[in-house]
């Protein structure tokens, strides 16, 4: 049964994922036990990576692996201005310094030409890493990217929070299995593709990453052997490892997700293939009932040789043209018991950065934020309920004299 508000993002929970987190809290681990390894192998197989590493969010996800890049402090990662806050946080709380991208106008998505200007802007700066968005489930030109990548020597670490499901490379790749990056970073949050409640992950094909995030996760607790530098406290006379020990190189915080968390994503995980499907035709209906609504109304299309796993349905709306306002649309909306949002204000507009980029203007973030609008979409959406959203948005739309909103 569908509830009052459309919101513009929803989980969807069924017996069998309520049931595998009744059995994960009757077991005898709620936290580090074995739904995270095996939570952590599904999402290994399923990407088509060597190594998955779980942890408590998409920002979590986004922190560890730029800790476990070898870079120093001060060292730089380019990052679009059209992303959710956490791909800048990350880098910044993980000691490295953000350069910010501008977008094109129509995806919203950081190509090969934007990171380049704004190296060109920053020369000064030890960029030495960058972040590509794959922003609402979409993805840019990712071998063109990791070819510029390559030439200048930078490690690519995607934002792939949006992006679980994604193919591109028509069909020859999946977002997740890091054929053009050292590493992929997940988010499970509720309004995600599937969801743990609150949680994130990993993907890389290196092994040394992989061990190095698994350490920092746990407050950078090293347990191996073989790894030791005090061996004096870490082995017993007998040249035993001693069980209790364990050492600390360098400080991070506690970011292990729990058993509960990784038993939901696992039983949503075997889901995945029909929530895909069920979002891709969401997004038909949508294409085909706003395509009448051109050119002041478009849906965000993706580029012909991917396929979406569509976490939000974003469209491009010329408010300036129509004469109306976007709050003002997403009020009358809400009126008729449909949510919307807005992905996202361009970062450098937040005063944190405006204070230390105060000069920087990027005209295709502000072009994009001025339009974009985020409509309802969840796996459990009907045909009926995408019409009752258009409908809806085709009233709201209209100028209306001397209305207040």
């Amino acid at each position: 049964m569908r509830q009052s508000l459309l919101h513009y993002g929803h989980q969807v929970i069924d017996d069998a994922d309520i049931a595998a987190v009744v059995a994960a809290l009757k077991s005898d681990w709620l936290t580090t036990g074995p739904a995270v390894t095996e939570f952590e192998a599904a999402l290994a197989a399923l990407t088509g990576v060597r190594h998955a590493v779980v942890c408590n969010s998409g920002t979590a996800a986004l922190y560890l692996a730029m800790r476990a890049l070898p870079l120093e402090r001060g060292d730089a990662v380019v990052v679009p201005a059209i992303t959710f806050v956490a791909t800048a946080s990350a880098a910044i709380l993980a000691g490295l310094d953000v350069v910010f991208a501008d977008v094109d106008p129509n995806t919203g998505l950081m190509d090969a030409a934007h990171a380049e200007d704004a190296i060109r802007r920053s020369d000064h700066r030890r960029i030495k890493a960058i972040c590509p968005v794959h922003l609402g489930g979409r993805v840019g030109d990712a071998t063109e990217l990791a070819n510029w990548a390559e030439q200048r020597g930078l490690t690519i670490v995607e934002d792939a929070c949006h992006a679980l499901g994604t193919e591109y490379g028509n069909g020859s790749h999946l977002v997740g299995g890091c054929a053009h990056s050292m590493a992929a970073c997940f988010s499970f949050h509720p309004v995600k593709t599937v969801t743990m409640g609150e949680g994130g992950a990993i993907t890389t094909n290196s092994t040394e990453l992989a061990e190095k995030t698994r350490i920092l996760r746990s407050h950078g607790m090293k347990r191996d052997p073989e790894r030791m530098h005090n061996r004096e406290l870490a082995f017993s006379s007998d040249d035993a490892a001693n069980p209790w020990y364990y050492e600390v190189d360098e400080i991070s915080h506690n970011f292990r997700a729990s058993d509960l968390n990784c038993a939901l994503g696992l039983s949503q995980l075997r889901k995945l293939p029909a929530f895909l499907a069920a979002r891709r035709g969401l997004m038909a209906r949508y294409g085909q009932r706003l395509a009448p609504a051109a050119p002041h109304v478009r849906l965000i299309q993706s580029r012909a040789d991917s396929n979406p796993g569509w976490h939000l349905c974003s469209v491009l709306i010329d408010f300036a043209a129509l004469g109306t306002g976007r709050a003002t649309v997403m009020r009358r909306l809400r009126r008729r018991g449909i949510g919307s949002q807005v992905h996202y204000i361009p970062l450098h507009l937040h005063p944190y950065y405006r204070q230390r980029h105060a000069s920087l203007d990027l005209p295709g973030a502000n072009a994009y934020y001025a339009r974009t609008l985020s409509l309802p979409l969840w796996p459990t959406m009907t045909k009926a309920d995408v019409d009752l959203v258009v409908d809806a948005l085709k009233e709201s739309i209209r100028p209306r004299s001397g209305s207040t909103g």
